[in-house]
């Protein structure tokens, strides 16, 4: 049977039982007074007539309503729930994502609901997890790309093409183990790049870049520090490479000139939360599409994105 035949794909009913039992694995939880004691609480029978919704609770000691969306990042969504699922499930399968308008003709809501849910969604991948990478004995990939263009500062070349000032710059770690971080930053000058590395990496590990300059003293602050000199033609002596994390970049490049093609500074962030997680919870690691979309459910507790927060761009894919 096809993953998307799934009941709580296409059943108000059972989307909720699913999402309740991702998010309450150990049992009904109200959100309002944290009372977990199961005989004190009841499932309202939905019915439409009487605009009573699917998923509706009520709690015995606050005698309050509730559902499973309270307290996450999908509170007040108006979607319906095999909907935001169907959402969820496509977003977490698309090796290089899809965009806004492909999900608001799936989905057969407006653009721009479907823009929102997306980033609710990316805000639900976005990891917590700020432990650092690497470790005795283990390699770290260092390298950064860029993206887009900032209209707020002006190229350094006034030739097409030409200069990277006007770009986003992102800088990207890639531990060998399999997991990525990315994060935007506003320049690339060592007294910026730096701490942020020592922040990120464990001392005890090797780090492997290519030759800038941002990158030359790193020895001094890790165990190793390895480098290649793409502008002398070398792409790896051995172990001493990037391409790991240049394959990361092609994916992400992908994804985002050809899948969302425009974005604002200010959701990018969003965009690379979302590659992170689909790259750290790929195939390779043994998580299928399936178990990626559940870890996704997994992310959405304790969460809270309002529209007012993201404010749509016309821009925006």
């Amino acid at each position: 049977m096809s993953v998307l035949s799934k009941p709580y794909f296409h059943d108000e009913a059972a989307a909720f039982e699913y999402l309740e039992s991702v998010v309450w694995q150990d049992g009904t939880v109200c959100p309002h007074c944290g009372n977990a004691e199961q005989s004190r609480m009841y499932r309202i029978k939905a019915n439409p007539e009487k605009r009573v919704r699917h998923g509706l609770w009520k709690c015995a000691e606050c005698r309050k309503q509730f559902t499973a969306k309270i307290g996450s990042i999908f509170e007040h969504a108006r979607i319906p729930m095999h909907k935001i699922l169907q959402a969820v499930y496509l977003m977490a399968c698309s090796k290089k994502g899809i965009s806004a308008h492909q999900l608001s003709r799936i989905l057969e809501i407006t653009y721009k609901s479907a823009w929102f849910l997306a980033h609710r969604i990316r805000e639900a991948m976005r990891s917590g997890d700020l432990s650092p990478f690497g470790g005795e004995g283990e390699t770290v990939e260092v390298d950064e790309t860029f993206i887009g263009h900032d209209y707020d500062v002006k190229p350094k070349y006034e030739k097409k093409g030409r200069g990277y000032a006007h770009k986003f710059k992102v800088l990207t770690l890639v531990d060998r183990r399999g997991q990525a971080r990315s994060m935007v930053v506003d320049d690339l000058k060592m007294s910026t790049i730096v701490p942020i590395l020592k922040e990120n990496i464990d001392a005890e590990t090797r780090v492997v870049t290519d030759e800038a300059g941002q990158y030359k003293f790193l020895n001094r602050d890790f165990a190793e520090h390895e480098f290649v000199r793409h502008g002398q033609g070398e792409y790896g002596r051995g172990p001493i490479h990037t391409n790991t994390i240049e394959g990361y970049f092609s994916i992400f490049k992908r994804g985002m000139k050809g899948v969302y093609q425009h974005c604002a500074k200010k959701h990018l962030h969003r965009y690379l939360a979302e590659f992170d997680f689909r790259y750290n919870n790929r195939e390779k690691l043994g998580i299928n599409d399936g178990a990626r979309a559940i870890r996704a459910l997994h992310g959405i507790v304790g969460k809270r994105l309002t529209y007012r927060d993201s404010p749509m761009a016309p821009s925006q894919a």
